[in-house]
């Protein structure tokens, strides 16, 4: 007598990103469900990239080290897609938010939170129109996860920073104070 096979012996936890080589989803593959510090030894370059859930920061260098780039779930068939300078990853992670989070950070134009204090609990697409600040360098992470940029509408460098304190830009990875805008990450 056989007994029935159960399916959930067979189930495989869903993959939740998958990074190309090569464009259009070509080439050789790395998948990933979890943290990755070093990925660059299975693949050589990543020009296209499918989320299929969950939501990422990706590293230009090894040990989550040089350029962000957050990824929610989609397909991003070439490196442009994603904002990518080139088509150089290295390490990933995936970002845990909680359903219903609350959002507020604090920018300071001086660093160590010093000078003037902005305080923002939705999006800024430009830094300079709505605070009157032509540099940020310390910040207060007070609720959620956020995404800075160099440039204004969301573009350029991205640095997501987390509930915590950046008391200098190398703090949350940037070499110099310029953050013009910055917004809510949701999935």
């Amino acid at each position: 007598m056989s007994l029935p096979l159960n399916p959930l012996v067979f189930c495989h936890p869903p993959l939740q990103i998958i990074f190309y080589e090569d464009k259009n989803f070509q080439g050789r593959r790395y998948e990933c469900d979890g943290e990755c510090s070093d990925f660059h030894a299975y693949l050589s370059r990543c020009n296209s990239i499918r989320v299929e859930s969950g939501c990422w920061v990706l590293y230009e260098r090894p040990n989550y080290m040089g350029y962000q780039y957050v990824l929610t779930r989609g397909e991003y068939p070439e490196y442009q897609r994603w904002m990518g300078l080139n088509d150089r990853l290295s390490s990933c992670k995936m970002i845990h938010l909680a359903s219903g989070a609350q959002y507020k950070i604090q920018l300071f134009d001086k660093s160590e939170f010093g000078g003037q204090v902005f305080e923002a609990t939705e999006d800024c697409p430009s830094v300079l129109e709505r605070f009157r600040a032509r540099e940020i360098h310390s910040i207060k992470v007070l609720e959620g996860v956020w995404i800075l940029y160099e440039q204004t509408n969301y573009r350029g460098r991205q640095y997501v920073v987390e509930k915590g304190e950046y008391r200098k830009p190398v703090d949350w990875g940037a070499v110099c104070p310029t953050v013009q805008s910055f917004r809510r990450l949701t999935e």
